[in-house]
């Protein structure tokens, strides 16, 4: 059992992290799924990975940020956050509804940014990557990134200043 167990842990810690990223466990399970098939093939590659755990997780925190562009054009997924996410599930559904007006208002608003903008401001405070992660994952500086979320703050700002005059 021991050595099961050492041979899971790795599974596990990136699996739980992705899960308090926002992923379903099934997806976080697909997530690590999928970056264990590609430390595998890289490995077959001829290529030499001294920490591979630290691999595993970058592939998985990569192939979230490419799950969450692609939901994002997809036309299925039309909703901001999904509610699990901001505890709305067992809500009554006038308070689901409120938050769902609010959350297509944001979005109308952050459509006034450029999409790079918003991506950015979405995978920092929806997705939960630190500023670092995204500039890494975009190949941007971190002070891009700041620049960017502060834009998308900005607008969000201006917006509800208008609207509580």
């Amino acid at each position: 059992m021991g050595a099961e167990a050492d041979r899971l842990g790795p599974w596990r810690r990136v699996r739980n992290y992705l899960c308090r990223r926002g992923n379903t466990r099934e997806d976080a399970e697909d997530l690590v799924q999928e970056a264990f098939l590609r430390l595998e093939l890289y490995c077959r590659e001829g290529h030499k990975v001294l920490q591979p755990e630290a691999f595993l997780m970058r592939t998985a925190l990569n192939l979230a940020v490419s799950r969450y562009r692609h939901d994002q054009r997809s036309p299925l997924h039309d909703q901001l956050v999904p509610l699990q996410l901001i505890g709305l599930a067992d809500a009554p559904p006038d308070e689901v509804f409120q938050a769902e007006e609010r959350l297509e208002h944001i979005r109308r608003v952050l459509d006034a940014v450029s999409r790079r903008t918003r991506d950015i401001f979405l995978l920092h405070r929806i997705g939960g990557f630190s500023y670092a992660e995204i500039a890494q994952q975009m190949a941007i500086s971190v002070s891009a990134v700041e620049k960017h979320v502060a834009s998308a703050v900005a607008t969000l700002a201006v917006d509800k200043q208008r609207h509580d005059r």
